[in-house]
């Protein structure tokens, strides 16, 4: 079910309704309810699947309460690996089976020798599974690792695993954070459920405004770049570089606002990372829930920066290979993960990867400085030149899509493919990126005006385009189900 679908909004009213009418008495009912809402909610894509997530809620579950009554360390690692080689083999299998297969077969044609791909099989990648695993996985983890105390409900746990506004793009959220709203009942609280439906609001207008908007034409150049200019596929990457945003963080903010409703606080995912000013500020700021994740759960183990230059720069690489390789099964994420480590790697050895941590751009200003905005510009074109491998089929058509920049440097006026004036779509980019300056302090809070007046003004001008650039007839899932 789409957030973006007429049949999601349907279910989130009746779901809201039900949750605080007739099951609002004990937690232990609202939990169950929503439970059995979340596996309809998955169960309407694939309801076979379910079981991968009932089965990695019962393993992790079960770990869990062991690790914590064991105090033999070995049985407690042991424990430990169960969960590490079942969430990671579950992933491996539905993600990365046929990919490492067919690198096999296509190192052995390297030497001459031939290998039929009669070893690959037909696997469908189950939505979410990459975000799902890694958050039970995170529990075991904490378990282990004593920062938190395992529950003993497995309606709760059940819940915490599948709660169903962050069940299949995120964020990743860690036990600690969400597991003891999910054990407390939750009390009705209008002005949650005020800025739950803002954040809905503005999320839809992300994806349906600007990323479903823009998608055709990021489609038609990428599909067809050998025929076009560099002025064009420039404009292309560009175009990806919103059309990526605005709906990977659009379905944060929906996925943030629904929870709201329910009396849930999600972690923050995006914090307008194209304002950011270096690389290492970008990372801050983008699925902020994975990079912590794979700080807190990859980097710090391998020893962090506590362990020289060199040890330091392997984990930093270590790490952006890996979150890479997490987004896909294909060579141009492992690029796409290696050239952002090439760039973060100056700004540590340069001690300038914390400069912005605490941070936000013309924070006592009304405008940028000079300095900011090149910095910005820098940034947002280093981020925007490596999607075009992110965003690439393969590494051929991702090489070949620069050697067409380089080699065709000229100048063309590009027309949407369905023949729409392009001023409305430069125009709404504008726009926007205007109005994620001014909000910038708070991603939470993007209609945060003391004027009735001019919060009226926004939401009619939001409905207007929502009505004007929604289409049928377009592909209108998100980008991140894939992953």
């Amino acid at each position: 079910m789409l957030f973006n679908s007429f049949a999601f909004f349907a279910f989130l009213p009746i779901v809201f309704f039900l949750h605080w009418s007739l099951f609002s008495k004990k937690e232990q009912f609202q939990n169950l309810f929503l439970l059995v809402a979340s596996y309809f909610f998955y169960g309407l894509w694939d309801w076979r699947f379910l079981f991968l997530i009932i089965a990695s809620t019962v393993v992790d579950f079960y770990i869990g309460k062991q690790i914590y009554k064991n105090n033999s360390n070995s049985k407690r690692k042991l424990l430990l690996w169960v969960s590490i080689i079942f969430n990671i083999g579950i992933l491996f299998f539905f993600k990365y089976y046929n990919f490492f297969i067919n690198s096999w077969i296509d190192l052995f044609q390297l030497f001459g020798l031939e290998l039929k791909n009669t070893w690959t099989l037909k696997v469908i990648l189950p939505v979410g599974i990459s975000f799902y695993t890694f958050q039970t996985l995170s529990y075991s983890l904490d378990v282990y690792h004593k920062k938190i105390t395992p529950t003993t409900h497995f309606i709760s746990f059940a819940t915490f695993v599948s709660f169903f506004p962050q069940l299949v793009a995120g964020p990743i959220e860690k036990a600690a954070n969400l597991l003891p709203q999910i054990t407390k009942k939750r009390t009705f609280n209008y002005s949650k459920c005020t800025e739950g439906l803002k954040l809905i609001l503005w999320g839809l207008f992300k994806k349906v405004a600007i990323a479903d908007a823009i998608a055709p034409m990021v489609d038609d150049i990428f599909q067809n770049y050998a025929g076009h200019s560099a002025s064009t596929l420039l404009l292309g990457a560009f175009l990806f570089s919103f059309q990526i945003y605005g709906d990977f963080s659009g379905y944060s903010d929906i996925a943030i606002g629904t929870a709201k409703l329910f009396g849930i606080e999600l972690v923050s995912n995006f914090k307008f990372p194209y304002l950011s000013r270096n690389i290492s500020e970008f990372w801050q700021r983008w699925h902020i829930s994975l990079s912590n994740w794979f700080k807190e759960y990859v980097y710090f183990p391998l020893g962090g920066s506590k362990q020289g230059q060199l040890k330091s720069i392997r984990n930093i690489s270590i790490v952006f290979l890996v979150s890479g390789f997490w987004h896909g099964a294909n060579w141009t994420f492992i690029i796409w993960g290696s050239i952002h480590a090439l760039l973060y790697i100056p700004l540590f050895f340069t001690q300038n990867n914390r400069k912005y941590s605490n941070t936000i751009v013309a924070q006592k200003t009304l405008f940028p400085s000079v300095k900011e905005i090149i910095n910005i510009i820098t940034t947002f074109s280093l981020v925007t030149l490596s999607w075009v491998f992110f965003r690439a089929q393969s590494i051929t058509e991702a090489f070949g899509y620069f050697k067409q920049i380089l080699t065709n440097f000229s100048f063309e006026i590009y027309h949407h493919p369905s023949g729409y004036r392009m001023i409305d779509y430069y125009l709404i980019l504008v726009l926007f990126i205007i109005y994620e300056f001014i909000i910038r302090k708070n991603e939470r809070a993007p209609f945060n005006f003391s004027s009735k007046i001019i919060r009226f003004v926004l939401y009619t001008l939001i409905i207007f385009c929502l009505v004007l650039f929604f289409d049928d007839q377009i592909d209108r899932s998100f980008i991140y189900f894939q992953f």
